[in-house]
Order: structure tokens, then C-alpha cells, then sequence
């Protein structure tokens, strides 16, 4: 039985700040510590775990050692010369424990950051994340229904995350508008509207082994370096990503198109 609920306390925090660095392997400077984290929830952020039930209790720490995974958002506002301040939650980190993944909880995780965001009013959310991550993009455009019309060439500078395996922090900006046909659709477990698929842009399959690898790794670059281009192109020209798949060899395929008024 896995719960998924606001932390609650100092020891649920500290809960996430460890998942943190057992997910992402930081550096102490780039670590988020738990009054990130408290400052967070305290500003109308969000701190949501997601809480394994049939570990059993603990007499110290109450539910923090069954954390098995988390999601923080930081609250923020959009700005347009002369519109008033529209305010939106950034969904900063979202991790979940190994033995976990795979299982449909990261979705889990998200869905009830929609579904608090939604009872205060707020209807669009954003987050990043890494071009080559197969995974995240499937998550992100296909079960959740995000969009990304922005690419932030070494968005986050030098990182010490093995995740990056060296290369720049090169990120999409995923944009998440809540009450939006396309989500609603995604939620209800239904295909977004169709759309002509206008370009093609593709990440190998192998792009995880070579990133891990130091005789590799310039493979993984030299990637990352054309498709930086390619969807800086595409964006420059309005398109949008607004889907993805995988061909037969497991590489992953983004779709662009022009996006749809919603």
C-alpha cells in the first residue's frame, strides 16, 4: 500500500534530502538541505511523499524510513509587460527509490501535485528536464500531457550528478497547464488531440551506456550537441514537442508540431 501525502516534520524532510542524494549522487554545494525543503512548503511550494505502508513502524523517525519517494515544487509568477503576475509552482525534483520505479508512482507523484494545485486556484505548473532521458520523456509528454517549447543550453552549469555524466546540463522546459484538454485527456488515460507531426528529432538507445562511459562519453556529446541545435531550430519556428515514442530499436523519437490554442 503505498500512501502519497504532504511530509509532515523535520524527519520526513531530512527523508527527501537523503533520497536526494542517493538518486542524484550531488556534491555537498548542490545538495538541497531540509530547510530548502521546509522553506519550500512554508512559501506555498509543495513537499509530497509517497510513503510504503506495509514497511513496518518505527518507534523513532514515525513514517520518514518509509519514504520511497518524493516531489518539491517552489512556487513562482510569470510576468508580461503590462498583465498582472500570473503565479505557477516550478516542480524543482521529483525521485523515487530503485526498487520502486517502474510502477507508475513518479505519475502518481505528479497527478497529486495536479490535484493540490488545482484546489488553491493554480492551473499551470513547469519543470525541466534532460533531452537525453528516455524515460523522463515518456513520463513527461505521454502520461502526463506536458508540452516544451523552450531549450536551455546548460541550464544548471557544471554538475556533479553522476546522472550527467559530465555533459552540460542542457535542459527542455516542460510546461504543464492543468486544466487543459490535452491534460485532462492524459489523466483520463485517453490520446491527446491528434496533431501533424511536422519533425522528427531522436535520441539513441544506447545513450545511457554512453554517457557512463569515459571512451564513450564524446558520443553522448556529440548528440547532445546536434539536437541542441536541432530543437533550438524547431523552437525558433514555433513548433513544439507534443509527443514521443520508440522506434523498434528502443531509441527515443520526439515529435514537433505547432501547438494547438487550449
Amino acid at each position: 500500500m503505498i500512501e502519497i501525502r504532504n511530509c509532515a516534520g523535520f524527519d520526513e524532510l531530512e527523508a527527501c534530502v537523503q533520497l536526494e542524494i542517493d538518486t542524484w549522487g550531488y556534491e555537498q554545494s548542490e545538495i538541497i538541505p531540509r530547510k530548502g525543503f521546509y522553506i519550500a512548503q512554508r512559501i506555498g511550494g509543495q513537499v509530497m511523499g509517497a510513503f510504503d505502508t506495509e514497511i513496518p513502524a518505527s518507534a523513532a523517525g514515525g513514517d520518514a524510513h518509509r519514504l520511497i519517494g518524493f516531489v518539491m515544487a517552489l512556487t513562482g509568477a510569470k510576468t508580461a509587460p503590462g498583465q498582472t503576475p500570473t503565479p505557477y509552482l516550478h516542480s524543482h525534483m521529483l525521485a523515487v527509490r530503485p526498487a520502486y520505479r517502474n510502477q507508475g508512482l513518479g505519475a502518481r507523484l505528479k497527478w497529486e501535485q495536479r490535484k493540490e494545485a488545482l484546489s488553491r486556484g493554480l492551473t499551470r505548473m513547469e519543470w525541466t528536464f534532460d533531452p537525453l532521458e528516455i524515460k523522463n520523456a515518456h513520463l513527461n509528454l505521454v502520461k502526463l500531457g506536458a508540452m516544451v517549447r523552450q531549450y536551455r543550453a546548460d541550464f544548471y552549469g557544471v554538475s556533479s550528478s553522476r546522472l550527467q555524466g559530465g555533459l552540460p546540463t542542457d535542459r527542455f522546459l516542460a510546461e504543464w497547464r492543468l486544466d487543459s484538454p490535452r491534460v485532462e485527456a492524459a489523466f483520463a488515460g485517453r490520446p491527446p488531440a491528434a496533431f501533424a507531426v511536422e519533425e522528427r528529432i531522436q535520441v539513441p538507445a544506447c545513450i545511457y551506456q554512453w554517457k557512463a562511459s569515459a571512451t564513450d562519453r564524446e558520443r553522448a556529446l556529440a548528440v547532445q550537441q546536434e539536437n541542441r541545435h536541432l530543437f533550438q531550430q524547431s523552437f525558433s519556428r514555433g513548433l513544439a514537442v507534443l509527443g514521443f515514442s520508440r522506434d523498434d530499436q528502443g531509441n527515443g523519437v520526439f515529435e514537433l508540431g505547432y501547438p494547438l490554442a487550449e
